[in-house]
């Protein structure tokens, strides 16, 4: 089976900007999303609503109708339902696109998907381990640290009842 190039496409790395516009689904709205939609609504494969595209982001509302602020005291924007929505289906078809993909290689090639398994867990097992005893070392510490706290403040209040008896 060849890789199909719309695959090797996703493993090419971008230039590196980084926009810093609303992101849906980690991608971004005005310069992804948008003419995305707009372009499948003018080839007739999407129907999404015009106001959904003319104003994606939207305010939010409590149940009783005010504007929804946040604990800092901003108020809370959502994404259009409709396009939410959509981005919803394209997240799910391209996840459903991965998993065939890499079924199909499963199928295709059983014996080399299975040595890459194979030598991923073998290359990540030095550090599973490292970490595992760097975790275990850590909670030790800790618990150590816990118990010294405990056994100060214990003491604290022994000598204080000692003290309010003489």
């Amino acid at each position: 089976m060849d890789t199909p190039n719309y695959i090797k496409a996703l493993l090419i790395p971008s230039n590196g900007n980084k926009p810093r516009a609303r992101r849906v689904w980690g991608i971004d709205l005005e310069q992804v999303w948008l003419p995305f939609f707009t372009a499948t609504n003018t080839m007739g494969d999407t129907a999404i609503p015009a106001d959904a595209l003319g104003c994606p982001i939207r305010l939010g509302y409590n149940a009783d109708g005010s504007v929804k602020f946040s604990k800092t005291g901003r108020p809370i924007t959502k994404v259009a339902k409709d396009l939410s929505d959509s981005v919803r289906l394209v997240r799910d078809n391209f996840t459903a696109g991965l998993l065939s993909y890499a079924n199909g290689v499963i199928a295709d090639n059983p014996e080399g998907y299975k040595a890459q398994v194979e030598a991923a867990r073998v290359a990540g097992e030095p550090i599973l381990s490292k970490d595992r005893a760097n975790l275990d070392k850590a909670m030790a510490e800790q618990m150590a640290e816990a118990v010294a706290v405990a056994q100060s403040k214990a003491k604290g209040k022994g000598k204080a009842k000692v003290e309010v008896m003489a």
